[in-house]
Formats: structure tokens, C-alpha cells, sequence
């Protein structure tokens, strides 16, 4: 374990951070992120539609997802090209850069102008469109940054600098929409489709059992080194967000959502009380002996209890090998029941939007996909979740005792 540890601290952390710093990652992990608060609008929808069930003719407030989920990853080409231009410290086209991301995405979804009408396929602008919109973004951040250098006048021209930039970005602006016009209107080729095929080998993977687990496991097991689990934000939102789109798709044409791995699965039952189940965690805290772990539980537990877990994991578990292990195992653990229950359709997968992961469990999990046998589901790995916690903090809280005494 100390090997691990030493590892992890002295050569796989400091890539890692690098990694997550490099300016094209780490836009697009910054483009989700700002792209959230958008996206929670369709949450409060999906809160509000529970009165369709019980309230005859209550008003229909799907006009509000529809605009906001519903064009996500319009929203998400338009942020990514400025975002990495901001981040390369490149101001010079950043004005035009979303705007011609937003373009490029519009026109490799195959959309067209068609007697006065402007026609696209809804789902190639909602979630299920992200990799696609991520790809136009990079492309035009690429084409913007190769032509950030160059410029059409003197350095001491007396032109004010908004009309040379402007007059500047018309050739990466040429470029980008010339090298989509050729693609899609001379070669004929549905760019949309390509990219999903291309990405669809990730998806699979991901979205099997081994996937899932893999990738929830990956977010403790760094979290437990103190790398936060963010760091694959980027993957995790991207198929979870295309699943949810898919699953809705098929529930829509009267069929059953089938794909596991949401964003909304993953908060509602694989992190209970935050990343690794440590709700749970917390709360064993109470039945401690050592002062240190009495008083962690009582400053823990309400962030717990709205899945905020940086205080216990920052606390107690980041580098405490007692620690460590029960919460991988936990994340292994959870994601493995989850997928399978889910499987096997005894508890609903999830096919609408809700990304207010700090709704306290049970409560949660409910609003996620109104179903109370995930309530059961989420209740149950309380219990396994406790189970797997309990030998390890024993013998973390007897060292604690342990060094107060001496102390």
C-alpha cells in the first residue's frame, strides 16, 4: 500500500493534474460544468411534471426542457471554441469563435434551409448530440488558433483593433464552414453518424457492466488519493447525458429506456452521500469511540446528507489505507447491484433529466425516476455500503483511541 501510495503522489498525481490543466481538456470539462445550470432547468420540469400525474389539466412545462436540455449540445459547441481560445489566452477571435461552432455543429447534424424553413432533427441538437457538438467545437478552436498569428494588415496600421480582428476572422471562419461545406455537400457525408460510430465502441464499453463499474471505481479510486473525481467529468457527462437522451427517445416511442449508465443512475445510486457511499461512512462515525471520529460525523453529516463529501473523504480518507480500500470496494460494489437490478427491470432506469444530485437520499433517487423500489434499491446498499465500512472503521477508530490516548 505504501508503494501505491508513493506512486500515486509522486508520479501518477502530478500527470493526472497535467493532464486535467492541458487547456483543450480541461475546456471541455469547464464547457459541461457551465453548461449544467442550463441543463437543471429541465430538473425543476421534471419536479413540477409529478402534478401531471395527479392534477388534470395542470399545465404542460415541457416547453421549458425543450429549450434547455433539448438544445444542450447546441449550447455546448457554441461554449467549447471560446473557452479553449480563453484558456490559450488567444482573445483575438473569441467573439466569433462560438458563434462558428455553433455553425459547424448546426451543419454537420445535417441541418438545411428548405423553402423559408430551417429543418434538423430534434435529437441531433439535444444531449444525444454532445460528441458531435465537441468535435465541431475543437474543430473551430483548431482553425481559429492556426490563424491567431497571422493577420491581413501591418502591425502599424492606424485600423482600430475590433475592425482588423474582424476583418482578420473572416478566414478562419471561411475555412472552417468551407472544410463542413466540402464534407457534407460535395462528398455527401453524414458527419453526425460518422462521429457516432466512431464513438460508439466507447459508449458500449462504458455502458456495460464492466464499464460502469470501471468508471465509478476510477472516480473513488482517485478521490481516495485526493485527485478529484472530476477529472473525468468529460466522459462521464458526455455518455450519460447521450444515454438519458436515448432512453427518453425510447420510452417516447412507446418502447423502454435501456441504457444504465446516466448521469442520473450514477448520482442517484452509485454515490450515496458522495463519490465512494460514504453517507453511510458518516454515520458509523456516531457509534465511534474516539473523539477525532465523534466530532468528524457531527461537522460531516449534513453535507453528507446533500452528497457533499469533501469534508469526510479530505478528513479521514484521502491517503488512510483503512479508509481506502472499503471505499473502492463500496464503489465496485454499488455500481455491480445497481446495473444488474436495473437489468433485470426491477427497478426503472432512468430516462428523465435530473441533475440536482444534492436532493438528500432517500428523497433523490425517487425524483430521479419516481419509483420507489429504487428507494428500496438505494436502502439496501445503505446496509451493504455500512457492512463494508464497518471492520475498517473499527480498526481505524481503535488507532484513533489509540494515539489520543498517547497524545
Amino acid at each position: 500500500m505504501k508503494k501505491i501510495i508513493s506512486w500515486m503522489t509522486e508520479v501518477f498525481g502530478p500527470k493526472a493534474q497535467r493532464f486535467a490543466e492541458n487547456p483543450w481538456i480541461a475546456s471541455v470539462q469547464e464547457t459541461m460544468v457551465s453548461a449544467i445550470p442550463v441543463m437543471i432547468i429541465s430538473s425543476f420540469v421534471t419536479i413540477i411534471s409529478i402534478a401531471n400525474e395527479y392534477i388534470e389539466n395542470f399545465p404542460d412545462f415541457s416547453y421549458l426542457s425543450s429549450f434547455t436540455m433539448g438544445l444542450s449540445s447546441l449550447m455546448v459547441a457554441y461554449l467549447l471554441p471560446t473557452i479553449v481560445l480563453e484558456k490559450l489566452e488567444l482573445p483575438k477571435y473569441s467573439r466569433q469563435a462560438g458563434f462558428m461552432g455553433a455553425a459547424s455543429f448546426l451543419a454537420m447534424s445535417g441541418a438545411s434551409f428548405k423553402e423559408g424553413n430551417f429543418i434538423i432533427e430534434a435529437s441531433r441538437v439535444s444531449a444525444s448530440g454532445m460528441f458531435v457538438a465537441i468535435a465541431a467545437g475543437l474543430f473551430t478552436a483548431f482553425v481559429m488558433k492556426l490563424f491567431s498569428s497571422n493577420s491581413i494588415f501591418s502591425k502599424d496600421s492606424r485600423m482600430p483593433d475590433f475592425l482588423v480582428n474582424s476583418f482578420d476572422s473572416m478566414a478562419p471562419i471561411m475555412t472552417v464552414m468551407v472544410t463542413v461545406f466540402v464534407l457534407s455537400n460535395v462528398l455527401h457525408l453524414d458527419i453526425y453518424n460518422i462521429i457516432s460510430i466512431l464513438v460508439s465502441p466507447l459508449i458500449r464499453i462504458i455502458q456495460s457492466c464492466f464499464g460502469m463499474t470501471l468508471l465509478v471505481f476510477l472516480m473513488s479510486f482517485f478521490y481516495s488519493f485526493g485527485i478529484s473525481p472530476w477529472l473525468l467529468n468529460p466522459v462521464y457527462y458526455t455518455v450519460g447525458l447521450d444515454a438519458l437522451a436515448r432512453n427518453a427517445a425510447a420510452v417516447a416511442a412507446g418502447g423502454r429506456p435501456e441504457l444504465v449508465m446516466t448521469v442520473e443512475t450514477i448520482s442517484g445510486w452509485t454515490m450515496i452521500g458522495g463519490t465512494g457511499c460514504t453517507l453511510t461512512l458518516c454515520i458509523l462515525f456516531f457509534l465511534c469511540r474516539s473523539a477525532k471520529l465523534k466530532s468528524l460525523g457531527k461537522t460531516c453529516i449534513i453535507p453528507s446528507l446533500f452528497n457533499i463529501n469533501e469534508p469526510i473523504v479530505y478528513g479521514a480518507i484521502v491517503f488512510n489505507p483503512l479508509l481506502m480500500i472499503p471505499m473502492w470496494i463500496n464503489a465496485i460494489l454499488s455500481s455491480v447491484i445497481t446495473y444488474l437490478v436495473m437489468k433485470a427491470g426491477l427497478v426503472t432506469i432512468p430516462y428523465r433529466s435530473f441533475l440536482l444530485w444534492y436532493v438528500p437520499q432517500p428523497l433523490l433517487p425517487f425524483m430521479t425516476n419516481y419509483d420507489f423500489r429504487g428507494v428500496i434499491l438505494v436502502l439496501a446498499l445503505m446496509l451493504i455500503t455500512a457492512a463494508v465500512w464497518y471492520p475498517f472503521l473499527i480498526a481505524y477508530d481503535r488507532q484513533c483511541l489509540n494515539q489520543e490516548k498517547e497524545g
